[in-house]
C-alpha cells in the first residue's frame, strides 16, 4: 500500500493525560534516574518545586495516546510489520510535576514516499493546566516498502 500524502495537516482530538506522582517515580527508577528531584517529593519540594519533577523524557508517557491516534489512524496507513524508528526531536518548555494536567494534540506535519519506502513525520504540542507549552516533539517514522 503506498502512502497517502493527503494526510499532511490532519491534527486529532487533545489528550488529556494526569500526572501522577507514582507514575514519575516508577519512570524514573526504570529509566534509571538517581536524582531526587524525580524520586523524593519532599526533596523536590525543598527545590522550589510542587512535587516530584518528571524526568524530560516522561514525555513519551503523556504524549502516548496522542501520538497513538496517529500511528493507528487507517488513513495514514502505516503497516506496523513494516514500522521503522526514524527518530524523536523534543523542544522543552517549563518542567512537568506530579499533579500537573498536560493536554497533547498531535498533527501529521509530512509524509513521503522515497525509494519505496513511507516517510511520516507528526508534530505533538503537550501544554499544561497554565496553557503553558511544556514540550513540543517530532515523532520520525519509516515504513519499508510502504
Amino acid at each position: 500500500m503506498g502512502v497517502n500524502v493527503e494526510a499532511v495537516g490532519k491534527s486529532y482530538p487533545p489528550t488529556l493525560y494526569a500526572v501522577g506522582r507514582e507514575k514519575v517515580k516508577e519512570y524514573a527508577l526504570a529509566t534509571g534516574e538517581t536524582n531526587p528531584l524525580h524520586l523524593d517529593h519532599e526533596a523536590a519540594r525543598a527545590a522550589g518545586y510542587a512535587d516530584v519533577v518528571a524526568p524530560p523524557m516522561f514525555a513519551v508517557v503523556y504524549c502516548g495516546a496522542a501520538i497513538g491516534q496517529a500511528y493507528f489512524d487507517p488513513d495514514n496507513g502505516i503497516d506496523f510489520a513494516r514500522l521503522v524508528h526514524g527518530g524523536q526531536e523534543f523542544k522543552w518548555g517549563p518542567l512537568v510535576v506530579a499533579g500537573d494536567e498536560i493536554e497533547t494534540t498531535v498533527s501529521v506535519t509530512s509524509v513521503q514516499e522515497r525509494a519505496g519506502n513511507g516517510f511520516y513525520v507528526f508534530e505533538s504540542v503537550s501544554k499544561n493546566q497554565d496553557g503553558h507549552t511544556v514540550c513540543v516533539g517530532t515523532w520520525s517514522n519509516v515504513v519499508r516498502g510502504a
